[in-house]
């Protein structure tokens, strides 16, 4: 980093894309922010599982698996696993250790501490370093549900019990005109440098956040940088294409940045895709470790320049 300019950034993110970002740039720094979707969260067996905040949390601790980008590295199914031998399914296939972060959170919920603090709690006790901030977009209960030729699907029935087949008729977030940002989230906006949308899906991973009362206002305010999920026509990973189409947007470049167009400067786009927006490009495909690493340092160079 430059020794005149550190730039403390706060991430956008959702549980696909971003995480690898984040596992990166957090060997270059312990003194960020990430808001996380919660509109995907679900009770599973009494238990409220976020999958976005804790692939987060496991990115960044690096103890997620990452062949799967979800869970824990090495962790078994034996609960899971028992639940279907005597007739219960849960829908969601949840490791044991995984199981434990659900546990938690639930009990801390029931004895009335917030989301935020929970995750707080979680992030340290998984191995989150004291600089890095995880705050749940809001307090409030947000869904998405997908409209198919079948009618309303959770977001988690239509991605993971069946695996995003069914055609996309529209998108809703039940519960959004209810939700607020927390002052932890306005303190993190407010006090970053810069904030950086992550590679996550446009529709249902980062439009929840956005549409959290206050949000866009404080977004508005700030230098904001987003990196295209989108690699020439196709989504990198996960439904954002169908999504982005089922919306209206072009699966594009262009697609992601008209997503946030009321508040963007800057979009990082793949090498060689063309964009009507203000852009530079780059490798943005994340393969690697050392992938992830090199995107992270271009972030951090790119906001040096510009506000340095």
């Amino acid at each position: 980093m430059s020794e005149q300019f550190s730039p403390r950034l706060c991430f956008l993110s959702g549980g696909t894309g971003t995480p690898k970002l984040l596992r990166g740039y957090s060997t270059l720094s312990d003194n960020f922010s990430v808001i996380v979707n919660v509109a995907e969260d679900v009770w599973v067996s009494g238990n409220k599982v976020c999958p976005d905040i804790d692939s987060v949390i496991y990115a960044i601790a690096d103890v997620i698996d990452d062949t799967k980008w979800w869970g824990v590295r090495g962790d078994t199914f034996r609960t899971y696993e028992r639940l279907k031998e005597i007739g219960f399914d849960e829908g969601m296939m949840i490791g044991d250790i995984d199981r434990a972060t659900h546990i938690a959170r639930s009990e801390m919920l029931r004895r009335g501490i917030t989301l935020t603090e929970a995750t707080r709690r979680l992030a340290r006790a998984v191995g989150v370093k004291e600089g890095v901030e995880v705050l749940p977009a809001c307090e409030e209960e947000v869904s998405t549900y997908i409209k198919t030729p079948e009618g309303w699907l959770h977001f988690q029935e239509f991605w993971v019990a069946r695996r995003g087949e069914p055609e996309v008729l529209g998108v809703e977030f039940r519960g959004i005109e209810r939700a607020k940002i927390t002052e932890d989230v306005r303190k993190a906006v407010e006090e970053s440098n810069a904030v950086v949308i992550g590679p996550s899906n446009p529709i249902t991973s980062i439009t929840p956040i956005l549409e959290v009362r206050g949000m866009r206002e404080l977004l508005k305010e700030k230098f904001v940088v987003a990196v295209s999920p989108i690699v020439g026509r196709r989504a990198v990973s996960g439904p954002a294409a169908k999504l982005m189409r089922a919306v209206g947007y072009e699966v594009s470049a262009d697609g992601v940045a008209e997503c946030y167009s009321d508040f963007l400067d800057l979009i990082v786009v793949h090498e060689g895709d063309e964009c009507g927006w203000r852009h530079v490009d780059t490798n943005v495909l994340m393969e690697s470790r050392e992938d992830e690493i090199r995107l992270a340092k271009f972030i951090i160079k790119l906001v040096e320049s510009e506000l340095g």
